[in-house]
């Protein structure tokens, strides 16, 4: 193993960034009062917005560090921008969640931690680094998504999240496993240059089953969904937002390097799997996400649509797909973070008494007026879900055209007729969104949204359409970052 060199330090700034923020947010949060914690959330967004910016400086640089075990490339610093820009949204809207709290330190510090798990998962090029990376950014989640201990619907939440992610755990060690017994490594590089001893044993077929089994589950994928919807309507809502944007995305970068890299020897395999689950999944989601009353529950129905999309990149798996999936993660990140901060805005307005509507705050009739009662959360909602419908001039468009377009040039016409369908019957319940919140009375007076979600939602929308108007500088990290993998 290289020695910890200055050199190698300089590799992992980002991460450090991030790690030693959480560490000091937790110790000096100890001797803080209530009333004084506000500042640790400009201290987490800090932290996080020096872990970007580094990660931007450094964007293009190629290193192995610790053996092999690390992969410093293109694929892990998008990955990494990805994580970074949720975890600035999730920041800067929680100083108002965590206003007055007594446990604002222990939030941040698992945000942080989360955000460091997921940071290492995107450079994970072996599959016990891959597996301890991922469980921290899980336990880290598990515990915020279960954070409001007097809310039941958080704890059931969160309940669901931990027992189905254990099982998912478990299953996907048990996959590792049968990886190891056949090719005696747990290097990616090294499964991948041994082909022929997995495509002849029986063995590389359970491992496929079990680890689609356990990525299928932070993806999201149907079936392995069935923790999301509670879960993410449950959690608190910038949670919520940290768990669709950004945990969701862990899931795809990990499966990126496992199938396409390491088990490229049995794509015929994998790739069928993956295309039951794409169409399932995107037809499933869209499906439900229309009858669905509460808007966090119709945000995570419509994230599993998402996720069906984004996963259409290991059916077609064309430098083009795969650079059009990749772009789609980092415009997902935006969209979905977004659309969650401002249905928590929402939720505050209601918790506040601002609204009648208090058994479920998050359910449409409280979005009613949104455009009188808080125009910038409306107008922002609106941009978000125009977004993840494939309107222009957003990033979803951009996304989806590079996507789709790249589905028909493989000769997969049909996928991408499934696909757009499917857009097209997303648009209904985002327009039913749109139309509460603009041509409905409002029920109750304007009131003036808390800075720290103006901010969040301000920097999400920047996204949104830089990616859209100005795509040519993300297509092109996300073009390199394809390279990777192939």
């Amino acid at each position: 193993m290289e020695s910890l060199t200055m050199g190698n330090l300089m590799f992992l700034a980002p991460e450090i960034a991030v790690v030693s923020t959480g560490l000091i947010i937790l110790l000096i949060g100890v001797f803080m009062s209530p009333r004084t914690k506000n500042v640790l959330g400009y201290l987490a967004t800090l932290g996080v917005l020096t872990a970007l910016v580094l990660t931007v400086e450094s964007f293009g640089t190629n290193a192995a560090l610790f053996s092999g075990t690390i992969s410093i490339d293109a694929l892990s610093q998008f990955f990494k921008l990805v994580f970074l820009a949720v975890a600035l949204i999730v920041s800067l809207a929680a100083i108002k969640y965590n206003e007055n709290s007594d446990h604002t330190e222990e939030f941040y510090t698992l945000v942080l931690f989360a955000t460091f798990g997921m940071m290492v998962v995107a450079s994970a090029n072996d599959l016990i680094l891959l597996f301890c990376a991922f469980e921290l950014a899980s336990l880290a989640t598990y515990a915020l998504a279960g954070f409001e201990k007097q809310n039941a619907r958080s704890l059931e939440g969160a309940m669901k999240y931990f027992i189905i992610g254990s099982v998912s755990a478990a299953l996907m060690l048990f996959g590792i496993s049968f990886v190891y017994g056949a090719t005696g490594t747990t290097s990616i590089p090294a499964i991948a240059a041994n082909p022929a001893i997995l495509t002849g044993n029986p063995i590389g077929l359970v491992a496929i089953v079990l680890l689609i089994a356990g990525f299928g589950f932070k993806m999201a994928l149907v079936p392995f969904h069935m923790w999301a919807p509670d879960t993410y309507q449950g959690s608190p809502s910038v949670v919520s937002a940290l768990l669709a944007a950004g945990s969701k995305k862990m899931g795809f970068v990990a499966a990126f390097r496992v199938f396409i890299l390491a088990l490229a020897a049995l794509q015929p395999d994998w790739q069928l799997a993956f295309t039951v689950l794409a169409v399932v999944t995107m037809t499933f989601g869209n499906v439900v996400a229309v009858s669905q009353t509460s808007v966090k529950r119709m945000l995570a129905y419509s994230s599993l649509a998402q996720a069906g999309y984004i996963a259409m990149a290991f059916v077609v798996m064309t430098p083009m797909a795969l650079t059009g999936s990749i772009f789609y993660t980092l415009a997902h990140a935006f969209m979905k973070a977004g659309a969650f901060i401002a249905a928590a805005a929402v939720v505050w307005m209601v918790s506040s008494g601002k609204t009648d509507r208090l058994d479920i705050p998050d359910h449409l009739d409280n979005f009613k007026g949104l455009g009188k009662r808080m125009p910038f959360a409306a107008l922002s909602m609106t941009i978000f879900v125009f977004a993840l419908a494939g309107i222009p001039p957003t990033a979803g468009f951009m996304a989806k055209f590079v996507l789709f377009s790249s589905t028909i040039q493989a000769g997969m016409t049909w996928l991408a007729v499934i696909a757009i369908l499917n857009s097209a019957l997303s648009l209904f319940y985002y327009a039913r969104l749109v139309k509460y919140m603009y041509f409905l009375p409002p029920e109750g007076q304007k009131i003036r949204m808390p800075f720290p979600y103006a901010a969040a939602l301000l920097f999400a929308v920047a996204g949104v359409l830089a990616m859209g108007l100005w795509p040519e500088p993300f297509l092109q990290w996300a073009m390199e970052a394809a390279k990777v993998l192939v």
